[in-house]
């Protein structure tokens, strides 16, 4: 698979994971604070009687049924990341109450202090209670896809279909699901339909990405909708991948007027710097292909692959030196990259 394929199918993993990215993130971030809260206040029962939680904790010694008093207790403890402090009064408030929005509330807090097992089992409860609100099901199907659980994530998702065929971001979410389980005819098929119902980036990038794996002029029809939009002339990446469809067909003259076009629109893209460089590498134009490379690493010194097509360029132009130093630098940014340590070695050699 070449390498413009495999950048294109990164983009459709990428979207996939958005939202067990945003789950992770909450959940590392918040588990250090759990770390903390442990260390510093082991004792519940001594910060519930203290403030600012020791007066909310008098009223529901008084009235230990009313579920308003355990949410307010529960969110302040949430407010001072003491979340495993707030799950008994969250817990007692869902028993109490056995409502959607406390649902919701108790289920983000299991996920929170990473009891995962109790928050599908919750989510499954809910799902069930309450067929109609398809939030519990969306969010069951992130947890199942993200614990690994494929087969039981897409259910999720076509559960909610069949509830709401019009639920674009379902749609998304079983297109992004398949194309990760290799389905690419069936993660197309899903994906064109959320981008029929809804004609924004959040669909169809991913899906002009699944076009150019194959490549499918449909790619530039449906990043040409997006740009139909954009009466500002603003946005760069349906401009980028149209760059990358041409590209990919070797209509390098169309590719590179593009890759200009998003460089215009938006100078620290990278990507189009270096899409736009290895084209004219390509072309063995090895003097402007290096000039774009290094402007590229000027918008961001951090891209492993901006010092990889540098190394190439040097290489070219037998700068054995220069070219070491630069695979070396790539190798040092990302210690997969084993193309980069290839050309370590070759210079070695």
């Amino acid at each position: 698979m070449n390498r413009l394929i495999k950048k294109v199918l990164f983009y459709v993993d990428a979207a996939f994971y958005l939202f067990a990215v945003l789950v992770m993130t909450a959940l590392l971030s918040l588990l250090s604070c759990q770390a903390t809260e442990e260390q510093s206040i082991p004792d519940i029962e001594q910060t519930l009687e203290s403030p600012p939680f020791a007066a909310l904790t008098d009223s529901i010694r008084q009235f230990p049924e009313d579920a308003t008093l355990r949410l307010q207790r529960a969110v302040s403890l949430s407010q001072h990341n003491l979340h495993k402090f707030a799950t008994a009064d969250y817990r007692k408030a869902w028993e109490i109450l056995g409502n959607e929005d406390v649902a919701l509330q108790y289920i983000s807090n299991l996920l929170l202090v990473n009891e995962l097992p109790r928050a599908i089992d919750l989510l499954r409860e809910a799902a069930q209670k309450f067929p109609e609100n398809t939030e519990f099901n969306r969010r069951l199907g992130e947890l199942y896809t993200q614990n690994g659980q494929l087969e039981e994530g897409l259910e999720q998702y076509d559960r909610i279909i069949d509830k709401d065929s019009t639920n674009f971001e379902a749609w998304f979410d079983r297109g992004t699901l398949l194309a990760r389980m290799k389905d690419t005819a069936g993660a197309i098929a899903s994906l064109e339909t959320s981008f029929a119902l809804l004609p924004i980036n959040y669909s169809g990038i991913p899906l002009a990405n699944l076009y150019i794996s194959r490549k499918d002029p449909r790619a530039v029809e449906v990043c040409n909708i997006l740009l139909a939009k954009d009466s500002v002339e603003v946005q760069a990446e349906p401009v980028f991948m149209k760059g990358v469809y041409y590209a990919e067909v070797k209509d390098y003259d169309k590719a590179l007027s593009l890759f200009d076009e998003c460089i215009k629109r938006d100078w620290k893209m990278t990507e189009a710097y270096i899409e736009k460089g290895i084209i004219l590498f390509e072309q063995k134009k090895y003097n402007e292909a290096m000039k774009v490379f290094t402007l590229a690493g000027t918008v961001s010194n951090s891209d492993a692959d901006v010092y990889y097509w540098l190394g190439r360029c040097f290489e070219a132009t037998g700068d054995r030196e220069n070219a070491r130093a630069n695979y070396q630098r790539a190798f040092a940014l990302d210690d997969t990259f084993l193309e980069a340590r290839d050309g370590i070695k070759r210079m070695d050699g």
